[in-house]
C-alpha cells in the first residue's frame, strides 16, 4: 500500500486500506495487480484518469504518420531532369517519408524492362546514404516500381 504523498503504508488487509482512504476523501486504486502481493495506492482516480489522457494525447501529438510519396521517371529521361527527381526524393526521405520510384513505359518500350530496372538501380545508388531499397524493383503491368525507405 503507497499513500496519497508516495510513502509506503506496508501490506494490510483490503477493508483497511479501503477505510484509509475513504478517511483522506480519496479513491484506493489497484496500481500493480499482477505483483504479490498487489501494490494499491490512494489517489484521486478522476485526477489520474485526466493526467493519463493527457499523456495520451501529448504522445499523439508528436507521433508522425510516414507518408508514400512517389517519383515518377519515364525511360529516356534527361540527366537535368534526373537529377531533379533526385533532389526531390531526397528532400521527401530527409522528410522521413517513403519513396516510391516509378519508371513509366509507353508503346515498346516495356520490352526494354532491363533499362527500366538500370535506372532504378542508378537512382537508388544516388541516394544510397540516406535511403535503403525496401523492394527492389518490380514490373507491374506498363510501370516498374521500387520502394525506398528512409535510413534510420
Amino acid at each position: 500500500m503507497v499513500g496519497a504523498d508516495g510513502q509506503q503504508l506496508g501490506i494490510m488487509p483490503t477493508r483497511e486500506a479501503q477505510r484509509i482512504a475513504q478517511e483522506q476523501g480519496m479513491d484506493l486504486v489497484e496500481v500493480a495487480p499482477t505483483a504479490r502481493p498487489p501494490v494499491c495506492r490512494i489517489m484521486d482516480y478522476g485526477k489520474y484518469k485526466y493526467e493519463q489522457s493527457k499523456r495520451e494525447r501529448d504522445a499523439r501529438k508528436k507521433q508522425r504518420t510516414i507518408e508514400v510519396k512517389e517519383v515518377k521517371l519515364r525511360l529516356n529521361i534527361e540527366e537535368h531532369d534526373f537529377q531533379v527527381k533526385a533532389r526531390n526524393a531526397i528532400r521527401f526521405l530527409k522528410d522521413g517519408d517513403k519513396v516510391k520510384v516509378t519508371v513509366m513505359f509507353r508503346g515498346r518500350e516495356i520490352s526494354h524492362s532491363d533499362l527500366g530496372m538500370k535506372l532504378c538501380q542508378r537512382f537508388a545508388s544516388q541516394l544510397a546514404d540516406l535511403a535503403t531499397v525496401e523492394r527492389p524493383p518490380r514490373v507491374e503491368g506498363r510501370n516498374m516500381t521500387m520502394f525506398l525507405a528512409p535510413k534510420s
